[in-house]
């Protein structure tokens, strides 16, 4: 019999890296805090309930903290009196923190081309993934949430860690 191989531990031996073990913990834990600032919101609040249902993706915790959260979701028009309240609450949240831009008025201004609407939050805050439609459907809320899973996946956790410390 040889000493390498053990039946009694075979299935509960999990070899894998640290940047994904984390990764995989950040992708399957995002605790959103809704910005819902006009009828895309209405949208936001369909996908958090029992027909859409976003706690199988480990998001059901909607945070309405900035520092408990990690992913923004900016749903709707932006205007400029709304802007410094928009950045403010993305200022204090912790890192990483990533942004959805939900809707077309939040990924551009929408119909909106006027002097007290923001064409884009994208000229405020880093978005990671836009929704489109006017307002879109949770459906694609959710593939977009799904899309911001995938991307967490890649990214690399403990080289930003490694090199913010020297």
């Amino acid at each position: 019999m040889h000493a390498a191989y053990d039946s009694k531990i075979e299935g509960n031996v999990i070899f894998t890296r640290v940047d994904a073990a984390i990764n995989w913990m950040r992708k399957n834990s995002l605790w959103p805090m809704p910005m819902g600032l006009a009828c895309c919101a209405i949208e936001l609040m369909a996908t958090a309930s029992s027909r859409f249902d976003i706690s199988r993706f480990g998001m059901e915790v909607m945070r309405f903290s900035p520092r408990q959260s990690d992913v923004m979701i900016v749903a709707g028009t932006v205007t400029y009196k709304m802007a410094l309240a928009v950045k403010r609450v993305w200022d204090q949240m912790p890192e990483p923190k990533w942004c959805i831009a939900m809707g077309a008025c939040a990924s551009s201004g929408g119909m909106y081309r006027s002097y007290a609407v923001l064409q884009g939050i994208d000229q405020l805050i880093p978005v990671d993934v836009y929704v489109s439609g006017c307002p879109p459907r949770p459906e694609a809320l959710i593939e977009g949430l799904m899309k911001l899973q995938t991307k967490i996946e890649g990214e690399s956790s403990t080289w930003d860690q490694k090199h913010a410390a020297e």
